[in-house]
Parts: C-alpha cells; structure tokens; sequence
C-alpha cells in the first residue's frame, strides 16, 4: 500500500515524525504536499481534503496520513498504526500500549516546547509575546525540560536493550531523535552539556542517526532543516540557562 502523507510543505514540524517512522520502516509513501503539482498533489490538494465534506470522520489538522480508505489524523495514533504494521513498534500488545504511551508523553514535551516561543496565542507573532515567551522559557529549561529529560533517561535505564520501548528500535526511539535535535536546534547553549546530563539519551540519538535508513534520508533532500516556522525555533534571547 502507497500511504499518503498530508503535512506543511516548508517544515518539519509533528509531519518529521511521521517521516522518520516511513523512512525507518522503508514505507512505501508520498509527502503530499511536497510533491510536484498535479493531479491529487501539492498543498492545495492537502487543503481539498481538509474541507472534505464527505468525510466520516475528519482530521482536524495535519499531519494526517491516508492508507487506502483510511484517513488517520493525530501524529501519536499515525505511529501506533504505522509501528504494528512495520515491525517499529514491540511485539506484544501490552508493549505496542507502552510505546503509545511514550509518545503521548513526547506529545505533551512537544507542545511544551512550542510554548517557548509562543505561550500566549498561536496566532500571535513571536514579537507580539517576547516578553512572556522569555519567562515561559526561562521556567521550561530551568524545570519542565529537566523533569522530561530525567523521565526518558529512567526509561531507557530500565530497558537492558538500551530503547525506550522493547527490544528493537520503535517509533518512540525515532521521535525522541527528533526531539533532541530540535531541542539542540532551539537551545544550543541549554543543550551544550546535554550528554554528560543525560548519557543515555546522548547513546540512543546516537544510534537512531547511524542507523542505515534514518542516515541515508538524513543526508537527502527529503529530510527539511529546522527553521523558525516550525516547532522548535532559535531565537538567541531564549536560549539561556543549561538543561540539567
């Protein structure tokens, strides 16, 4: 099956996970509104079956993936489909719960990183909140980034396969690579000494970047660059106290 992957063609954003997970899993799917224009691609075509009337049951905003009849919108449930069907998810079902779990939690650090830069309105721009988003930053390094950081770190301790979750690399291992980039994107100096804080999630980036299908899309056009429209965003003034 040919998956259809509906995001923002000009960042990563919560699509990149999705990416990472089809590209781990060498699935067979076109990035629709990416794709040269034509019939049923580019982002009006997203935008077309957005505004789908005739949808049962319509996703709210991208990313959203088509698989056959299926429309399937939030990035979690896009990966707990995506995990059992590509063996990037554990075997049990207790397991593929576990890992559903974790990239709730990594939903949850996600939309809290958002919030950095933009923690009064989305639909504000950075310099209508500066000054919100310096105090709202300024408590995340110093206390919510740390309190996930340890958790995922505990997680991966208690794992004698060095994962997140089972015994082979899941889509949790995937997003939590791209939140440590992100966050070394955003956060430069707050993730200078992220590795001697955090060894195992260091070790574990590590190996999702060198394994052969995540560092041959690494090293190819598909794979955007951070930038500051997407999630995670670099703006020197925020960007102040060590992650620890």
């Amino acid at each position: 099956m040919r998956y259809e992957l509906y995001y923002w063609p000009s960042i990563p954003g919560r699509g990149e996970f999705v990416r990472l997970a089809c590209e781990q899993a060498s699935a067979d799917y076109v990035d629709v509104a990416r794709a040269p224009r034509g019939a049923g691609t580019g982002l009006a075509a997203m935008m077309r079956l957005l505004a789908d009337r005739r949808l049962d049951c319509p996703p709210f905003a991208p990313p959203f993936l088509k698989a056959g009849k299926l429309v399937i919108g939030q990035t979690a449930i896009i990966l707990l489909y995506l995990g059992e069907r590509h063996r990037i998810a554990p075997k049990s079902a207790a397991g593929r719960l576990w890992a559903h779990q974790l990239q709730l939690t990594i939903a949850d650090l996600v939309a809290e990183i958002h919030d950095t830069h933009h923690p009064i309105a989305s639909g504000l721009y950075y310099e209508d909140q500066k000054p919100e988003a310096r105090r709202r930053t300024a408590h995340f390094l110093a206390q919510r980034l740390p309190k996930y950081l340890r958790y995922f770190e505990d997680v991966i301790k208690r794992n004698a396969r060095g994962h997140l979750a089972g015994a082979r690399v899941s889509y949790a291992d995937l997003s939590m690579f791209q939140v440590i980039a992100g966050l070394r994107y955003a956060f430069p100096r707050a993730m200078a000494r992220f590795g001697r804080g955090y060894p195992r999630l260091e070790a574990l980036s590590a190996r999702v970047a060198e394994l052969p299908a995540i560092a041959g899309y690494l090293r190819s056009p598909r794979r955007l660059p951070f930038n500051n429209q997407g999630i995670f965003r670099h703006y020197p003034e925020l960007d102040s106290s060590p992650a620890r």
